[in-house]
């Protein structure tokens, strides 16, 4: 048993499983060995016995040289040399009768850059090894200096004997050569100066003209607004598919997929087919639709599933008109579509087959994850997925269509944002996984782990652990498909947007598992390719121009900080948690990184008037989040203490008055004059962008999240208090900005 252990712990280092970590209130935690084999079954690895367990250490000891070129290399533009290594087996003295000839290639536009061919006199061994009785032999390539991109290095081995493992005279593979730059892209007016813009959860905002959730114009109608006030940026919430069900369903940061849109955000009027449709004009001017409307425009809730039925019926009127009028007919608008199809390739289909056959199976089977489909349908290369592609293949144009419209709505946004001057443009926000029921899952099983969840261990912001519903990327499997997914996931969450935010940025150098049927104390860390994943990061914001916040709280590994910097990413500083730790006092301003965003809150915190009141204290109190009576009235006391330092750090500062009230006893409610005081000291930080809360501005109570909780408080369901219309005209606003333009 002490040697199936100790092959166990080998194998969970060679896989990144780090054997320990110290949380944030400085407890040592151990991986046990329970934990090491539940992380290593998750990431598909077979440990059944100790035989099991060596091979696949073996396996991962040579893997670069028994696969003969890596599947992936990614390089500085600025590095010295590139030089790509193949593995080839050869006998003692034949290496001279090889051939080696290799050709590299623009990826996007498949034309080739580079060709030559190294006789076996010319080859020069760099080191050798012998696996197994087979001699191997390492080459270096050199590819000349390229720019930024994405490149094809194929490279083909000929031996004059048939030595090879293949029984072929030749070995040939390809790799992906990966070319990034060693910063971020940053605006030019940010390279020395600061801006400011507008954080609002797009789905809360009421309006006279959207369907019960905020829409697309909606945003549009803000983007203008803000500009008109010289703000630089818009921040939005993640639009990620979701299952559009509440109470399970609802959150913008447990997604079907990260890859594709909601399309409960389209706005439903602005399609040009919706205006063509008889059928869709006949059932808008119907005395039921315009009753469900009313409904869903005045309730204080989100309906996400009476919200995207509505939407859904006349986005298939709409389609109909579509497919008959233009697709069919190959007009300019269904040439676009076709295009836009072409462009997306292989994960569109995807996407659109999974929500094809979702649909089918929840009315045929009664099936609501994949994994509860026949086993013959988790194959997405195999022969019943293909048939079923085939014959339901006009359905699977619907969800297509679905997201070119989404795309073109976005693209809209995109233009008005340039033409009205918003320099930081929309600031968009990508979570951090997807649902294992979700598409992501399905389409790519061999990238994203079995049996596990992300998540986070105990901290002072949630006690008791964090477990976030959706499953990790097995590093070694995202780097051996070339890091494809991670790549089709930054370039889409930053088209159309000029910011994005990485939830849990933490994540990209070390993630939180926590096996099935464990709870978070069992929980372990598992390295990931940092360096590789922050260059491709860094990559697409370039290509993209656009910029990168890195949400950077929580248990922190080392120099994670110090590293995000280094690749020009904005720290995350929000003003609740920025400290004088030890001491609770209140960070001065001056004392913020200039690399950084700051804000007061985000969607998991109390807003400012929560804040305040204590709100987010006494609905934890009424949901049972709290272990005892101490602990409730702990927090309660470090809230009146923390609301008295705030007041002093105000004062210090000289932005409230001598005679404003120094007790908090004296402020029962946050005002606006002080909600304007704490805006103006975080706008005298250095920091590159300051943030302001649309939900602090209007005097929003509640949070939207409340974490820990599912049923008993209503997450992501809750609209703002006053229309947006209302929102336009008040003065609450006009005063922050007034503000503002002192610092910006």
């Amino acid at each position: 048993m002490l040697y199936y252990d100790d092959l166990i712990n080998e194998l969970s280092d060679i896989c990144g499983i780090e054997p320990e970590y110290w949380d944030i209130f400085g407890k040592k935690h151990t991986a046990s060995i329970d934990t090491r084999k539940a992380v290593l079954r998750a990431m598909r690895l077979n440990i059944e016995t100790a035989e099991d367990i060596a091979n696949e250490i073996r396996k991962r000891r040579w893997k670069s040289w028994i696969g003969f070129l890596e599947p992936v290399h990614v390089i500085s533009v600025n590095a010295r040399e590139i030089s790509i290594p193949v593995y080839i087996p050869v006998n003692e003295a034949e290496e001279s009768r090889l051939t080696i000839s290799c050709s590299l290639e623009d990826e996007s536009i498949h034309t080739i850059l580079q060709k030559h061919i190294i006789p076996g006199k010319d080859i020069a061994i760099s080191e050798q090894q012998w696996i197994d009785r087979k001699r191997y032999i390492k080459v270096f390539l050199h590819i000349e200096q390229r720019d930024i991109g994405y490149y094809v290095l194929r490279v083909e081995c000929k031996h004059p004997d048939k030595i090879f493992p293949e029984k072929s005279n030749k070995l040939q593979k390809s790799s992906r050569i990966i070319i990034t730059p060693d910063v971020c892209y940053l605006p030019e007016n940010l390279r020395n100066g600061k801006a400011w813009g507008l954080s609002i959860n797009l789905y809360a905002i009421r309006s006279e003209q959207n369907w019960g959730i905020g829409d697309f114009t909606d945003l549009k109608r803000i983007v203008r607004w803000v500009a008109g006030f010289k703000g630089s940026l818009v921040g939005i919430n993640p639009l990620h598919v979701i299952p559009n069900t509440s109470p399970f369903g609802a959150s913008p940061y447990s997604p079907i997929s990260r890859l594709y849109k909601n399309f409960i955000y389209l706005d439903i009027e602005g399609i040009p087919e919706v205006k063509e449709s008889e059928d869709a004009g006949k059932f808008m001017s119907s005395k039921k639709y315009s009753q469900k409307l009313d409904e869903l425009r005045k309730a204080d809730l989100i309906d996400y599933e009476a919200v995207a039925s509505l939407k859904e019926k006349i986005l298939k009127y709409a389609f109909s008109v579509f497919y008959k009028k233009h697709y069919l007919r190959d007009t300019g608008r269904g040439r676009e579509f076709k295009k836009y199809i072409s462009e997306e390739g292989i994960a569109l289909e995807s996407f659109a087959i999974f929500m094809t056959l979702s649909e089918h199976m929840k009315k045929t089977k009664n099936a609501h994850s994949w994994q509860e489909w026949p086993r013959k349908y988790h194959d997405i290369s195999g022969k019943a997925v293909d048939a079923f592609r085939k014959e339901y293949k006009k359905k699977i144009y619907f969800y297509q269509y679905v997201q070119w419209l989404i795309d073109k709505q976005l693209r809209e946004i995109s233009e008005e944002v340039e033409n009205h001057g918003l320099n930081a443009g929309l600031y968009y926000d990508l979570a951090i996984g997807s649902l294992s029921a979700g598409s992501d899952a399905w389409a790519y099983q061999d990238v994203i782990a079995d049996r596990a969840d992300v998540g986070a261990p105990p901290d002072d912001f949630s006690p008791d652990g964090q477990k976030w519903g959706f499953p990790p990327l097995i590093p070694e499997k995202l780097k051996d498909n070339a890091y494809e997914l991670f790549i089709q996931t930054m370039r889409r969450c930053m088209k159309y947007g000029r910011a994005i935010r990485i939830d849990h940025a933490l994540g990209l150098f070390r993630l939180f598992w926590i096996p099935d049927g464990m709870t978070t104390e069992d929980g372990a860390y598992v390295a990931c390719y940092s360096d590789d994943l922050l260059r491709i990061i860094a990559l697409e914001s370039t290509l993209n121009r656009t910029m990168v916040i890195a949400e950077d709280l929580g248990t922190m590994g080392e120099h994670v900080r110090e590293t995000l910097k280094r690749f020009q990413m904005l720290s995350y500083r929000l003003f609740y948690f920025e400290r004088n730790y030890p001491d609770p006092s209140f960070l001065p301003p001056e004392k913020y990184p200039d690399m950084a965003l700051c804000a007061v809150t985000t969607h998991d915190l109390p807003t400012l008037y929560g804040y305040w009141r204590g709100r987010d204290i006494e609905t934890r109190r009424s949901v049972g989040k709290y272990l005892n009576e101490e602990q409730w009235e702990q927090q309660i006391q470090d809230r009146e203490r923390d609301k008295r330092l705030i007041l002093t750090a105000l004062r210090f500062q000289g932005l409230i008055n001598d005679d404003f009230p120094s007790d908090p006893d004296m402020i029962p409610e946050m005002t606006a004059e002080l909600c304007l005081a704490i805006y103006k000291y975080l706008a005298l930080s250095p920091c590159k962008l300051l943030l302001v809360s649309l939900d602090d501005i209007i005097g929003t109570l509640d949070q939207q999240n409340m974490p820990g909780t599912v049923d008993s408080y209503p997450n992501w369901m809750q609209k703002s208090p006053v229309t947006l219309e209302e929102i336009m005209t008040r003065e609450r606003f006009a005063a922050v900005t007034e503000m503002l333009k002192n610092y910006f």
